[in-house]
C-alpha cells in the first residue's frame, strides 16, 4: 500500500473503485463525495452586557453521495432504489476506494448506512453518440476517511 506518490504530487481522480455492500465491486464513471459541515449554534447569556454571541458546534450534516455509471444490462442499482421506494429500507455500507497508478489502495471513503434517495435514468438522443448514463443519489449517516 502506497502512502503517497513517489514524488509527492497529488493523486489523479480517475483511479477508483466503488464497493456496495451486497453488490460487491461495481464500476462507475463518476463519484461525487459531498461536503460535510457542522452547524454553528449561537447563544447569548442573559447577563452579557454586549450583544455578541458565543458559538458552539451543533449538528453534523452531510450532503448526498452521487454515483454515475454507463447503463449496462445490470439492474442492481435500480433494484436497490425500487426496494426502498416500495418501503423496504435497505441501508448499506458503500466504500469509495482511491487507487494509485499501480492500483494500490491509498484512501477509502466509508459511507455509512447509505440508501438510495434518487434514481435518474439517462437522456436519450437519436442524434447523440455519448454513453448512456444512469445516476444514483445516496442519503447516508456519515462518511469516515481511512488511509491505506
Amino acid at each position: 500500500m502506497a502512502p503517497s506518490t513517489p514524488d509527492g504530487t497529488p493523486y489523479r481522480n480517475f483511479n477508483f473503485r466503488v464497493e456496495i455492500e451486497g453488490m460487491g465491486e461495481t464500476s462507475f464513471s463518476e463519484v461525487t463525495i459531498p461536503d460535510a459541515w457542522i452547524t454553528v449554534v449561537e447563544y447569548r447569556e442573559g447577563s452579557d452586557k454586549t450583544s455578541g454571541s458565543h458559538k458552539l458546534p451543533g449538528r453534523v450534516n452531510y450532503g448526498n453521495v452521487i454515483l454515475r455509471r454507463g447503463v449496462t444490462g445490470a439492474l442492481d442499482l435500480y433494484a436497490w432504489w425500487n426496494a426502498v421506494r416500495q418501503g423496504d429500507l435497505q441501508r448499506r455500507t458503500v466504500l469509495v476506494v482511491l487507487l494509485d497508478a499501480e492500483r494500490n489502495v491509498v484512501r477509502r471513503w466509508k459511507v455509512e448506512r447509505a440508501w438510495p434517495t434518487r434514481y435518474a435514468g439517462p437522456t436519450l438522443d437519436a442524434q447523440g453518440n455519448e454513453v448512456v448514463v444512469e445516476t444514483l443519489e445516496l442519503a447516508h449517516e456519515g462518511i469516515e476517511i481511512e488511509g491505506a
